[in-house]
């Protein structure tokens, strides 16, 4: 790397996204401002953009467009140059990026479960029958559908403290949100029940924060190298591997989740009919090579035993 080099980060300006826009700036300092190049916060200034995701609030994104909202205006402002990088939630990334734009690669992953918060209950199983779960994910509402059929699932759209603060007035008896985000916005204290992942499966690549490059920027992939998580790229290539064969999307009630044991990696892969009433399972393990393998066969498993219907509301 050039002597004191600049790099601008583009994140949206949420306060999670703000969060992980900082992380990524603590350790690229801490990467290189031990060095000769004696990199500081100033050397890597946050680009806040306001995205088309950020802007609706009124109804489900999968009716608006899908994941994309959420990186359309990062991505234009990567390929025009006005920044060198781009942070993002991982489970916010659609599974084709635009031509030019690459993954670089991924932070160390955080808790990859879902938290249950509620004022008054203590669990799913423990809400009375017809309370009201809020939730903007297909993928959890289905999941609360499957495992209590006679709960009120509504939308809850807003970041993480706007829905909190619905909840706090009594407008939903409960919502879900990732434990990854409570910890980075330092909001754990709110959590009521952490559901683990054997019972309630996550989102295809929820609790890594992602970092989008320029193809052909070599220079700023130089600079992310010392701070991208391995295992943790062998896990999204299976998550996202999975996701394509499905095409999935905000439309989709589809969970993922790949881990690493013992240096093997094991994943497994759920998709559900909107209201849960019908959900297909598929499993697959092996090395880490075999990551994107892995998660394409449980896809092509899973799509070839969805009947014609099985995605319709």
């Amino acid at each position: 790397m050039a002597s004191s080099p600049t790099l601008v980060i583009g994140t949206r300006g949420s306060p999670l996204a703000l969060a992980q826009a900082h992380e990524t700036q603590d350790r690229l300092v801490a990467a290189h401002g031990s060095t000769g190049d004696g990199w500081t916060v100033e050397h890597l200034p946050l680009s806040i953009i306001k995205t088309t995701g950020d802007a609706i609030q009124d109804r489900p994104l999968s009716e608006a467009g899908g994941k994309g909202l959420f990186t359309k205006e990062l991505d234009i402002a990567l390929l025009e140059g006005s920044i060198d990088l781009a942070v993002h939630s991982a489970k916010d990334l659609p599974t084709t990026l635009p031509e030019g734009i690459v993954i670089a690669g991924f932070l160390p992953r955080e808790d990859v479960r879902d938290a249950f918060i509620s004022h008054r209950f203590k669990s799913i199983s423990d809400l009375p029958q017809g309370a009201v779960v809020g939730s903007a994910s297909l993928r959890r509402q289905a999941q609360v559908r499957r495992l209590r059929p006679d709960l009120q699932v509504t939308l809850l759209r807003g970041n993480v403290q706007t829905r909190l603060a619905k909840l706090e007035r009594g407008e939903v008896d409960a919502t879900l949100l990732a434990m990854a985000g409570l910890r980075r916005l330092g909001l754990t204290d709110h959590v009521t029940t952490v559901l683990e992942t054997d019972d309630f499966l996550p989102a295809v690549g929820q609790g890594a924060i992602a970092i989008a490059v320029r193809a052909e920027d070599e220079r700023v992939r130089e600079a992310l190298a010392p701070i991208l998580d391995a295992p943790t790229g062998h896990a999204l290539a299976a998550e996202r591997a999975f996701l394509t064969i499905l095409d999935g999307s905000c439309r989709t009630p589809i969970a993922g989740h790949a881990r690493l044991i013992g240096g093997e990696l094991k994943f497994r892969g759920l998709v559900l009919r909107p209201d849960g009433s019908e959900s297909l399972e598929a499993m697959r393990r092996g090395s880490l090579g075999d990551a994107v393998a892995l998660g394409r066969e449980a896809g092509a498993e899973l799509r070839a035993r969805m009947p014609p219907d099985f995605l319709k509301a």
